[in-house]
Formats: C-alpha cells, structure tokens, sequence
C-alpha cells in the first residue's frame, strides 16, 4: 500500500511508481547507469483514467537511479517527486528507502504552543564546510544558548552550487549540497537527542526558473489567474486543482513523516492563491498537524504573510487556517528604524518610537486595517485576538540582513550599546524570538543574496536584485561596486560564519544566553502572557514593560535615547507593589556583556535612565518598613482650617 500519491516507494522486490501526466498516452521508468548514466531498460507503466500513471518495477531498489520518459521521446526527464537528485535537478532520479535509517529520537516531544525560542539556519553558510553533518557539530552551543527550535531555510533541490534554496525545483528532494538524505535524517536525529525541534522552510507559492519540470508532465500545476512577482502561480483553485493541492499538501507531510520534522515555516503565504472554500494553506496546516498525531508529537506551523492576514493564524472553526504562528515584519521594522534612525523604502511608515516598539510586543501587527503609506493602501487585518507568542519577532532575519548594502548585520549598523538595549528589550517581551544564525554572538559575517544560475540567467538574476535595492537610497546612491553579485561564489563564502567569534565576543554571546536563561526559568517571561504585559511611554526615546505576573513582578526600563531623569515621575507603572522595592536584576550596560558601566536607576522613588541602556527589576520585600512621617497633600488645607491644629503644628 502507498503513503504518497506519487513519486518511487521501494519494496521487497522492487519499486512502485506513480506519476501525474494527464495529457500523456506513455510513460516509461528508464534505468540509468549509476557510473555513466547511460540509458538502460524501459519500463511501460499503467495509464488510469484520472491521468495518473503507476506500476511496479521489480528489481530497482534503495540507490538506483532512473528517469521517466515521456510519449516515446528521447528527452529524459527527472522524477516531479523525486526522493533524490544526486547530480542536481537536470540529473537522474535516485530511489531512497527511508526504512533503512534506524532512529533514535522516540518520544521527542516536538514543539509545544509557548516557550520557543527559534533559530534561522542556512545549512550552506552556517559552517565552513557547510554539511549537515558539520552544522550537527554545533547543536550543543546552541543548547547552551537556549535555543529551542531550529528552522532551517529551504532544502528542496535547486540548480548550482549554492543558492538561498527559495528557488527550489525538487520539492521532495532534499538538496544533495549538504550531504545525502541520510545525512539530513541524522542531522535531525542529533537535534532531538539533543533536545532541540527542527523546522523546515518550504516554498509552495512557485518554483525556481531553472530546473522546473513539472510543467512537462502537467500544465495544470500552474495557472495564468494570478500574478506572483516570483514566477508562475500553482493551481490551487482552477481546473484539475485536485492533484496539485494533494502534491503540496503529501509533500508537507513528507517531509514530517520521513525527516520527523517537527514543523514547517511555510514561506510567502499571501502568494499561495486560492478561492476554494477551505484554503491550501488549510488543508496543509491541518495535514501537518495529523501527521504530528501519528508521530505522537505536536508539530509547529509557522507562516509568513507579507500583508498581515492575522486569519493565517486564525482558528479553523471560525474561518482561519491553523498555523500556529506568524512572522512580525512590523516589529522588525520598527525596531530598526529605532536602531538606525532610516525611514527609507518601505521603512518610511514607521518611526521607531517607544510606542510602536510597545504595541508591536503587545498586540503583534501595527498595521491591523490602517492606511499603509507605502504601498498606498490599507495593510493587515485585525490581530487582536491573537496571542503574542503567535507573533515571531526578529531584529535580523535572512531577507532583512541582505537587504541592507554589504549584507551587514543590524548590530553592525547602530550603536552596540543601542543594540545591547533593544536586544534585551526583544528577548524578554512575550512574542516568540527568531534569532539569525551567528546573531548570538555578533557574527561579522555578512549575509548577501546568492544564488548559482547558469550564466543567461545569472545576468538577469543580478539585474533584478540591483533594481529591488535600488528602493533604498541609501543604496541607490551608493557605488555600485558594493553590492555584490549575486552569482559569484566569493559572494557565498563570505557569508560562511566563524563560529571562533563566539570566544572573541563573549560578552554579547553572555547577554544572550542570560536573556534566554531568564526568558526560560523566570515565571514573568516563561508563559509569555500579554494579558499580564502592560507598558508606558517615558520619553521620546525610553518606555517601559511592566509584567504583573503573580509573585513575580518585573518592570524592564529601555531608554534608547540620551540619558533620562525622571522626577517627577507620575507613572503608576514605575511604583512597585505594596510592601515591595525594585531590585535591580539584569542590565545590558553591565561590563560583563561588553558595557562601559551602569548606575542603578532608582533612588527612592526618583528615577535616572542611562542612555542607550535596558534595565530589568523585580520587586521584593523591603527588609522594614520605616514609619511615615509624611503629610499628605491634603493636610496643608486641613491645617489652614484648624487654628488648634495649626498652633499644635507650631509647638512641636
């Protein structure tokens, strides 16, 4: 019995095979040489009426290669759901067995609702090597960390030696760039034994523009009623949708099932067009989350959507799609424009004010329905009902870090002790935090656009990428010399991280993981509880979070500007609770995590904020309580009323 609709299962005696090519009469499975690949014997498989082709073929097993060939033609064709590319997309097919791998991981728990703490990987950069194998290596400084769940950017088989992987054409063919299929499994497995999820990246919305086949064996995996800035839509809707939706909604339970993923980031949802009653995006989310039962863990399903759609996340039963949570470019943005001081390109409708930087931690979107001046209409829908750890924030992610000119990181961008205040700002706020591989520890390693075309294309993938940052004047005005080229392969090494700096800056490696150790073990940042989350402006530049957490009241002051005295301070948020004082906890100026120095913020109810600082306090029990000898505002007047009062008053 079958587990997918299409593509090679292996068996006792052989492989079956099943292919969607409605509009063809024949289709063979050719044996290829595995030394030369040359051609070797045909294999006719059976038509059915609904376009599908399947048959048996006794003797191909687990390694063989082989193509298809379509109505007697000579050109071979590629698997659409090829389990392996071992010679890239343009190559033979490879039968993989995933029975052959034994795991380990039983009883990994998967990814629960809240206390995530997720960490974007490119697996090609994220080492010097860039194999799985050499990023498994790391898993344990990532523990230390505190990370949770990594998320791994796209892995579905691209053209060229190296590539972002959003231009992925073998969706169910992990790129054979970082290792064998086993060696992803293995990868995974190490990352449960060592107590971390993974998620992967997947792109449904198109595919790349080289190496694409699916269109030879069934134009009706896309449509012309739609326009995405990518490529061709895919019929999610249309005539013959049926298939094409079961395609991509096996293919994300693929990739649970025989990875043991234990979640998908599923990318640009706002360009997986659909007017069906019930959403792809649905059916995927839900496809997912029952393939989490049979694993007897939870999966995460996190989703991007560019214009704010809070029903992405929205529950089933009232109309939504299910995903578990959803990326915050609004807080990104905010953010870092409150670290840069730019309001360019599609920054300009934000200020970074200690405002936005509040209500983004407490409500997610700041566009929830309001006008957007940059794309000159309305932006988002309403969010309010959402949770804040279904918002995933992020100071850096791989699209905003590349979008800067060379590549460079936002800590290299501002001032680092800014960037030390809006980290911890950032990572004891209750969204859920993404953090950029190398962020941790400062990495000065850039991140550019990359991506190895064969060279017609190559040409207009550069061009493009010249235009799309040419929004940014900064950049427009700029010798363009300095933005590098997207295909030379200097482009991608300089991208590899050097996980030594991890030592070398130790001290911002030192806030992070004590950010994350507090955010773990601490009962006010643990449930990551925006009903007891409340904050107050106190300058143009400074705010504070207030967290009434029961038994654990913190209060986290953040002056992103020039130092600030606060007297008077006729802020109720400021007053610690009855019978309490404010102690001071954590603050990112300290020498420790690579400050000058910091002064305790508080002086009997009088407050001075250093400049570019975070300061975090929890209240506890004043060791006495000294007796009162003030006058309340009131007795003034009393006294005026009371000649007995007033000579009693001057007696004393």
């Amino acid at each position: 019995m079958r587990k997918y609709s299409v593509g090679a299962e292996p068996g006792e005696t052989g492989t079956h095979f099943r292919v969607w090519a409605p509009a063809a009469r024949r289709l063979e499975v050719v044996e290829r040489s595995p030394t030369s690949g040359a051609a070797g014997k045909g294999h006719v498989l059976e038509r059915s009426a609904d376009g599908y082709f399947a048959g048996h073929v006794a003797g191909l097993r687990d390694g063989h290669l082989y193509s298809l060939r379509l109505d007697g033609q000579d050109r071979l064709l590629p698997d659409p759901a090829s389990r392996s590319q071992p010679q890239g997309p343009h190559g033979p097919s490879q039968i993989v067995d995933p029975s052959k791998y034994a795991w380990s991981d039983a009883g990994f728990p998967g990814t629960p609702e809240r206390g995530q703490v997720l960490y974007e990987l490119h697996v090609g950069t994220f080492t010097k090597e860039g194999t799985y194998e050499a990023a498994a290596d790391q898993l344990g400084h990532l523990v230390e960390t505190g990370v949770t769940t990594l998320e791994l950017m796209p892995l579905a088989d691209f053209p060229g030696e190296f590539g972002w992987g959003y231009d992925g054409v073998g969706l169910w063919a992990p790129t054979r760039l970082y290792g064998a299929p086993d060696d992803l499994r293995r990868f995974i497995d190490r990352a449960h034994q060592a107590g971390l999820a993974v998620i992967l990246d997947v792109v449904y919305n198109h595919l790349g523009p080289d190496g694409a086949y699916l269109k030879s064996f069934a134009p009706q995996y896309f449509t012309d009623r739609y326009q995405n800035e990518w490529g061709e839509a895919i019929n999610f809707d249309g005539p013959d949708a049926a298939p094409v939706r079961e395609f991509f909604v096996e293919n994300a339970r693929y990739w649970l099932l025989e990875y043991h993923f234990d979640g998908l980031r599923l990318d640009a949802t706002q360009c997986l067009y659909d007017a069906s009653e019930r959403h792809i995006v649905a059916d995927i989310s839900s496809a997912a989350h029952s393939s989490g039962h049979l694993l007897k863990k939870r999966v995460y399903i996190v989703a991007e959507n560019e214009p704010q759609h809070a029903e992405v996340s929205g529950d089933p039963a009232q109309g939504g799609h299910g995903c578990d949570a959803l990326w915050n470019d609004d807080f990104h943005h905010t953010a870092r424009v409150a670290a840069t001081g730019r309001r360019e390109a599609y920054y300009q409708d934000y200020r970074g004010a200690p405002q936005e930087l509040i209500s983004a931690l407490r409500w997610g979107y700041l566009y929830q329905g309001q006008y957007y001046h940059w794309q000159k209409k309305s932006r988002g829908t309403s969010a309010l009902g959402l949770g804040a750890h279904q918002f995933v924030t992020y100071l850096q992610n791989h699209d905003q870090v590349a979008n800067s000119l060379d590549g460079r990181r936002l800590h290299q961008l501002c001032d680092p002790a800014l960037w030390r205040a809006l980290t911890t700002l950032w990572l004891l706020a209750p969204p859920t935090p993404m953090l950029f591989q190398g962020q941790e520890f400062g990495a000065s390693a850039p991140f550019h656009y990359f991506a190895d075309h064969h060279p017609d294309l190559a040409r207009l993938v550069s061009a493009g990428r010249r235009e799309f940052l040419s929004q940014f004047p900064s950049v427009a005005t700029a010798d363009a010399a300095r933005i590098p080229d997207p295909g030379a392969r200097a482009t991608f090494e300089r991208c590899k991280l050097d996980h030594r700096e991890r030592e070398q800056n130790a001290e911002l490696y030192a806030l992070h993981k004590d950010l994350l150790a507090l955010r773990r073990s601490d009962p006010a940042f643990r449930e990551q509880r925006e009903d007891q989350l409340f904050g107050a402006v106190l300058g143009p530049e400074a705010l504070l979070l207030r967290f009434l957490c029961p038994g654990a009241e913190r209060l986290l002051l953040v002056n992103l500007g020039t130092e600030l005295n606060l007297e008077p301070a006729p802020e109720p948020l400021l007053a610690p609770p009855g019978g309490h004082e404010w102690q001071l906890r954590l603050c990112s100026e300290d020498v420790r995590y690579g400050g000058t120095s910091f002064v305790p913020a508080c002086d009997e109810g009088r407050w001075r904020l250093s400049p570019r600082c975070a300061s975090l306090f929890e209240a506890r029990p004043r060791a006495s309580t000294p007796h009162s000898h003030e006058r309340s505002e009131n007795d003034a007047d009393k006294t005026a009323s009371n000649p007995a009062a007033q000579g009693a008053s001057g007696a004393g």
